[in-house]
């Protein structure tokens, strides 16, 4: 599962030259990504672009079918792979809205000690993503409409199957672009997010600060004995 994440260590120009991220979309270092927040993601060209564009997603999918977005969302932080094209929640988004979900590592708990999850070469990476865009049954067109995202997850696989069964699919970047093209089939996806390819990934303990959810700062990542939040 992906319950937490980061985008800590980041460079603005960097993040703007691997993705399609526009100026006036802000980039700020998050160090506790939590359910609920807006995330930094690059959605698939669709009806409203004819290429890739760089948004913010509300974490926790609501379908465009739910009544109310409090239904769902907290149920839908994370789909998994092995069910995505069949469960009701996800197989549209999964046929036509899959998205990239931009973070440099993720957390999981082992024991009640959080550790922080990243490539072993400490590059920002994508988390497959699933995205959907819900409003009120009856609503004007001119309302804006909620857009919410889930991750993708799979077998866990290297280091982090001593802390969990379960990881978030982590794209390379050739794999990027196949995952959010319309055109791409669905075998293909499956291949995408089967976790057969996962990169060099290193982990570590960290503070029990990440544990408050509303605690986003950089003593998040601090090893357990500067935790200031014990």
């Amino acid at each position: 599962m992906c319950g937490r994440y980061t985008l800590a260590g980041i460079d603005p120009i960097q993040l703007r030259s691997r993705w399609p991220i526009a100026e006036q979309l802000e980039v700020r270092r998050r160090f506790n990504v939590a359910p609920g927040d807006d995330v930094l993601a690059v959605v698939g060209p669709g009806e409203h672009s004819c290429a890739p564009e760089g948004t913010l997603l509300r974490w926790g999918l609501v379908p465009f079918w739910a009544s109310d977005p409090k239904q769902l969302g907290v149920k839908t932080v994370n789909a998994r792979a092995e069910t995505i094209a069949e469960r009701r929640a996800y197989r549209d988004a999964f046929e036509s809205r899959r998205c990239l979900i931009l973070a440099d590592g993720f957390y999981e708990w082992s024991g009640g000690v959080p550790h922080w999850i990243a490539r072993e070469d400490g590059e920002p990476f994508a988390f497959a993503g699933l995205w959907a865009s819900w409003r009120p049954k009856g609503a004007a067109r001119e309302l804006q409409p909620l857009r919410s995202c889930a991750i993708v997850t799979t077998a866990a696989a290297g280091p982090v199957r001593r802390l969990h069964d379960r990881m978030p699919v982590i794209l390379e970047p050739d794999q990027e672009p196949l995952w959010i093209d319309p055109a791409t089939g669905t075998d293909e996806l499956r291949a995408v997010c089967s976790g057969e390819r996962v990169p060099a990934l290193v982990l570590r303990p960290v503070s029990r600060a990440v544990n408050d959810a509303r605690h986003d700062e950089p003593d998040c990542l601090d090893p357990p004995e500067q935790a200031s939040l014990f």
